[in-house]
């Protein structure tokens, strides 16, 4: 089981040296893969009465992709969305960007991709909030098409490309896309399409329903269940790093093929401080530091 670790982007801050020494020193503790959370816009309470979404205007967050490009060049991580919110960005620009962020890591560059639940974020962006499950989809199909071939002509129900291409191609031919997934319909899609997808519950009876689904329309489809990666996911928090690993040890006898450890949420008021919590939880989880 692959172990990374949860961007803090909520607390880390706008100061570029915190986020490049964060970084590092995750690499330097023995983690695999560095995921980050996507939110493009944060609403404004004030003009959005009745406001309950967990991000506001006021929540700090990096663009992945930028990020990406920056972190590339100071960590040899494997860095993860997870997850672009991939129907309120156009998807031939997505295709170029995570094909330039595949060849900057040399490889190292899984494309999370999910729905949101944000419909501000999706009108400022100009598009569609009640289509975009279905269309989805149709975007995960142009991108792997982008990714392998050098013209690509495709029409689709919102998706229309006319003998264009990328240049370069990314090194992954094409990057694994995976799939945020929290609702029977997500978890068809999930097995139809994806490389791999992030459950968002733990492991137990609700898993393996969620497992069951995904793996049934993964087989409808003519895929293998089995080639199918999982990503699971352990917070940091009261018990520290004992209870950490407790549950750790829950997703890898789930088959978790990967796991990330999330700081925030947790009381932690400075980037040493997150550091601190992932060095405890480095040594608990028996890493090998670099």
């Amino acid at each position: 089981m692959q172990i990374g670790v949860v961007f803090p982007q909520t607390e880390i801050g706008a100061d570029v040296g915190a986020v490049r020494a964060y970084a590092q020193r995750v690499e330097e503790l023995g983690f695999a893969h560095l995921l980050v959370y996507d939110h493009v816009l944060g609403a404004d309470p004030a003009v959005h009465e009745g406001w309950r979404g967990p991000y506001h205007l006021r929540s700090t967050f990096h663009e992945p992709l930028v990020l990406f490009g920056y972190l590339a060049g100071v960590t040899s991580l494997e860095l993860v969305t997870g997850i672009v919110i991939l129907p309120q960005r156009q998807t031939v620009l997505v295709a170029k960007q995570a094909a330039e962020v595949d060849l900057l890591t040399r490889g190292r560059f899984r494309l999370g991709v999910g729905l949101g639940w944000n419909a501000v974020e999706y009108e400022a962006l100009g598009q569609s909030f009640s289509d975009r499950g279905r269309r989805m989809g149709e975007q995960v199909e142009l991108l792997r098409r982008l990714w392998t071939e050098e013209s690509v002509t495709y029409r689709g129900t919102y998706e229309r490309v006319t003998g264009a291409g990328l240049a370069p191609l990314p090194a992954q031919r094409p990057i694994p896309v995976w799939f945020g997934a929290a609702s029977p319909p997500a978890y068809r899609r999930a097995g139809r399409l994806c490389d791999g997808w992030f459950p968002q519950v733990p492991p137990g009876p609700r898993l393996d329903e969620a497992r069951s689904i995904v793996e049934q329309a993964a087989a409808e489809a003519g895929r293998d269940p089995a080639a199918l990666g999982l990503e699971g996911r352990v917070s940091w928090g009261e018990g520290g790093a004992a209870r950490l690993a407790d549950h750790a040890g829950r997703w890898r006898k789930a088959g978790a093929s990967h796991l990330s450890v999330n700081t925030m949420g947790a009381g932690l008021e400075s980037v040493d401080a997150h550091l601190g919590a992932l060095e405890s939880a480095a040594g608990a989880l028996e890493l090998s530091a670099g």
